[in-house]
């Protein structure tokens, strides 16, 4: 099956790589990696200045509230720039934690970025330091918290945090929240892979060996291929799975599970033959593959494991034959 945007979609994402390419996003993520956020907020209010942080956020609290697949067009763009922050917790999952929450409008001007903990899957919040709100989500409630002791991360961007649940819980559809965050995290994925994936080919045709571009060898061209096509067959379900949220199907959770599980594979695919194209070079901090890298192993477990959500659609695989 094949899912095409329609022009305002492919115009959205446009825009949004034209805002992106105009910022030195890989000077952001070392500032922030060290420590300095600043140029970071810059970030996000660009963000909010293009709808992104209102995208999920209901109309009643001056949000866009658009349909799933328009955020996965966002989602997909800031997994290609490798955005900092928590991107999934305030943009995806966070408008669903606080509907009817009059900070909706806050959240939907970009005045105030979100971070989020569900245990016991996600017990701490990414991000926690760098974000106005924390909230801490199960069992069907959820509550503002505190961020208590932090923790590095293999992405030094992404720093997460134990939390003290510091206010009364409120009834909040969690199982929905979580299905947000597990599509807004596949889309990131493929977002990161399709970017390795375009370094690598273009350093496939600048880097020589053997007085040939490295890119004329049919191994190399077999590898950039094989990424090519997981990524391609990835992407589908990601937006079936969105398609999949908008119509609140009881299938949900087997989409969104088989979506993140095959974004999650094809990205480190990506990123493995990405570094193989690249040599030892790949690996310095100094080259911004590397950020790409490390973000990708941070998000391929980030809203549950490849094994986790394949044993998802595994469980709704063998109701289904149960009903039949």
């Amino acid at each position: 099956m094949k899912f095409t945007l329609d022009q305002q979609q492919r115009d959205f994402a446009a825009s949004i790589d034209a805002a992106l390419g105009s910022v030195e996003v890989p000077a952001v993520m070392r500032a922030w990696a060290v420590g300095d956020t600043g140029p970071g907020r810059k970030l996000w209010r660009l963000l909010a200045d293009l709808g992104v942080t209102a995208l999920a956020v209901s109309e009643e609290y001056d949000g866009i509230g658009a349909h799933p697949v328009d955020l996965v067009v966002a989602a997909e763009r800031l997994g290609h720039w490798c955005v900092p922050g928590p991107v999934t917790e305030s943009i995806a999952v966070a408008p669903v934690l606080m509907a009817g929450d009059a900070r909706s409008a806050d959240l939907a001007a970009g005045e105030l970025i979100v971070s989020v903990a569900m245990p016991p899957a996600m017990p701490r919040a990414v991000n926690a330091d760098f974000a106005g709100l924390v909230l801490v989500a199960a069992d069907g409630e959820v509550g503002d918290a505190t961020p208590a002791v932090g923790h590095t991360s293999i992405d030094p961007t992404r720093r997460s945090f134990d939390v003290v649940t510091a206010s009364d819980r409120r009834i909040a559809d969690v199982a929905r929240s979580y299905e947000f965050g597990v599509l807004a995290n596949a889309a990131q994925l493929i977002g990161a892979g399709q970017a390795m994936l375009q370094m690598a080919v273009d350093h496939a045709k600048q880097r020589n060996q053997f007085g040939r571009p490295i890119g004329s060898y049919q191994a190399i061209k077999h590898k950039l291929a094989d990424v090519y096509i997981a990524l391609d067959l990835a992407r589908p379900l990601v937006y079936g799975a969105a398609l999949s949220l908008a119509d609140d199907s009881a299938e949900t959770p087997r989409d969104t599970s088989a979506a993140n599980a095959a974004a999650a594979e094809a990205a480190l695919l990506s990123a493995r033959v990405a570094l193989q194209t690249h040599g030892a070079i790949g690996y310095s901090v100094e080259h911004d593959l590397s950020q790409l890298l490390l973000r990708t192993q941070a998000l391929h477990s980030a809203w549950g494991t490849p094994i986790e959500h394949r044993r998802r659609v595994l469980s709704a695989l063998c109701r289904a034959d149960q009903e039949d």
